[in-house]
């Protein structure tokens, strides 16, 4: 199915871009809903609410480790299928698995049912990445990247504070719901838009894992992992932050979540424009910006309008990072492009499971529901290190070519 029309290529990137946004709301409400999820599912809420909540934060813990076993997983088992096709599938298990999560009746079969649902997301974002950077064109990776995240950091202005409001005057379940239906609409419009791409026979399992054999891809997904781990932190308990540290009704979350989307946006398409330019600086001074932006966060969010400016920083400075870090590791991993595209996301959830327990820790230990911050500024810290070190691997193993070679480029060492 040729994209013979712009209007069919502008369906076909919505498509791929409302996919993100469903995960988006999928994602980010339950961050959202932690006090409703934790007042309803865990036992003495009202003695203990921080104990109650950080339990609640496994329900984060159980989505991000089923990103990360089903983004390889997926990637790995249809290396010859269609990226269409794989598409298609993948939107089928999100519907299925959001109406579950809307029906579960205890904590422990809801955590189950949430590493399920999230086992086709690493692999949609990987799949849609490269399904947009085909549409858009030769060159377009990094805005490619970012047109598939776009939906991502737009949930977190629209979508997750509705399903957060949704949740919070219907019941948590509600926004489950809501998901499901965002995906329904998602896969209507894909079947009828997407091109056709046929797959690749002479892929095999074995060839896609070969990328993993790479160290340098490795180190990558260490800095998506650590990095990115600060981000999770901190959102993870936002809830909790905006109504028992700043002092706002519980109304005001979907706005504080609100502005912490839109920064995200900003950001990521500073991020994609910056990625297909200059991808090395774009990370260094996204991960200098995420590290200033949570130690900021600290200061600021004890008081209403701190609150706002801390989350708008932190969402523009973690999501201009996003398309550097996906750009870098589909370019580490060369014809195994899903595999790094999908495990890269695999990797921001690690991350989410990483800062969701450390910023529930430092939470239950009594340190405050501040505390994450700091927390998440080490990890990023740690992030920024691990890129470098990817950087410098990446120039020692050009140096050794061209002495191999016997050529040597003028301005390089």
């Amino acid at each position: 199915m040729p994209l013979t029309t712009p209007l069919r290529r502008n369906f076909a990137l919505f498509a791929l871009a409302l996919g993100g946004f469903g995960i988006g709301v999928t994602e980010f409400a339950s961050m959202g809903l932690l006090p409703d999820i934790a007042r309803e599912m865990i036992p003495g809420f009202e003695a203990s609410p921080g104990v109650a909540i950080a339990q609640a934060g496994w329900l984060i813990t159980a989505y991000a480790l089923g990103v990360v076993v089903g983004a390889p997983t997926f990637a790995v088992l249809a290396a010859r299928m269609s990226q269409t096709t794989l598409a298609f599938w993948l939107l089928g298990l999100f519907i299925a698995g959001s109406l579950a999560s809307a029906l579960m009746p205890g904590f422990g079969t809801l955590a189950l049912v949430r590493f399920i649902a999230a086992l086709p997301h690493g692999a949609y974002f990987g799949v849609a990445s490269l399904l947009a950077a085909r549409i858009m064109g030769p060159g377009m990776q990094g805005r490619g990247i970012a047109l598939a995240l776009s939906g991502l950091t737009i949930a977190n202005v629209v979508g997750v504070p509705l399903a957060t409001w949704l949740g919070q005057s219907f019941g948590w379940r509600s926004a489950y719901a809501l998901v499901a239906a965002i995906f329904a609409a998602t896969l209507v419009l894909a079947v009828v838009f997407l091109p056709r791409f046929p797959g690749n026979p002479e892929r095999s399992a074995l060839k896609e894992l070969s990328a993993l054999a790479n160290p340098r891809a490795w180190i990558m997904i260490g800095v998506g992992a650590i990095g990115f781990g600060g981000f999770f932190a901190v959102y993870s308990y936002i809830a909790e932050v905006t109504t028992r540290v700043a002092g706002l009704d519980a109304a005001q979350v979907p706005w504080v979540l609100a502005c912490l989307g839109v920064g995200m946006t900003i950001g990521n398409l500073i991020g994609g424009w910056a990625s297909d330019r200059r991808p090395r600086l774009a990370m260094i001074w996204g991960f200098i910006a995420f590290i200033l932006a949570l130690v900021l966060y600290t200061q600021l969010a004890a008081h209403p309008v701190g609150l706002f400016a801390g989350v708008f920083l932190l969402g523009l400075s973690s999501s201009s990072l996003l398309p550097s870090i996906q750009s870098r590791l589909v370019r580490i991993s060369h014809e195994a492009a899903l595999l790094g595209a999908a495990v890269n996301h695999a990797a921001f959830n690690l991350g989410n499971s990483l800062g969701a327990w450390t910023g529930g820790a430092v939470i239950a230990g009594g340190l405050g529901y501040l505390a994450p911050g700091w927390v998440g500024a080490a990890l990023a810290c740690l992030g920024l290190l691990l890129a470098l070190v990817s950087m410098g691997v990446q120039r020692r193993d050009r140096a050794r070519s061209i002495d191999t070679v016997g050529i040597r480029i003028p301005g390089e060492a």
